[in-house]
């Protein structure tokens, strides 16, 4: 009797090891992901004038954030340097979209294929555009789409320190 209940004791406790490395790695999982992505729920404030979205610098120094493409719920890449926003061909699927013409772009990692595509709409917090047009890159390997200036170019941008602040007048 000793024997199966120390083995029982034995399997119980590895069982508890086991729970708790994999809550211990769902805890890290959560902090990490909060570093790479500080802004995943955004408010936004309003006044007679104007609405307006803080961002946080994530670890990196990036402006990442949680928004919307056709009511869907996407991670936006604020990119200054993108001409048009630019969505990764793995979420074309995903987002409804239809590649339309190809065109040739020049990006950070050289020249490849793009294909015009547009979004019915694009929500950052409580700020929306309609009628947006972007691109789908197939070979981007990367998760988040990156929100270009045919986007950013609609707002008054405000950076201080680690703060993005995006103003839309009314």
């Amino acid at each position: 009797m000793a024997h199966s209940t120390k083995k029982l004791g034995m399997m119980f406790t590895a069982a508890a090891w086991i729970i708790g490395f994999f809550l211990l790695a769902l805890l890290f999982s959560k902090i990490l992901d909060q570093q790479n992505n500080p802004n995943q729920s955004l408010a936004t404030m309003a006044t007679g004038d104007f609405r307006e979205v803080v961002l946080l610098r994530n670890r990196h120094g990036h402006y990442v954030f949680d928004g919307e493409i056709n009511r869907h719920k996407v991670t936006f890449l604020v990119d200054t340097g993108a001409t048009v926003t630019a969505i990764p061909g793995g979420m074309q699927q995903k987002l409804g979209l239809k590649a339309g013409p190809a065109t040739s772009v020049s990006t950070a990692n050289g020249l490849t294929t793009a294909y015009f595509t547009h979004l019915d709409q694009l929500a950052i917090g409580e700020i929306e555009l309609f009628d947006v047009n972007a691109s789908i890159i197939p070979g981007m390997g990367v998760n988040e789409i990156l929100l270009g200036m045919n986007v950013l170019k609609h707002f008054e941008l405000i950076q201080s320190g680690n703060q993005l602040t995006i103003r839309q007048r009314q």
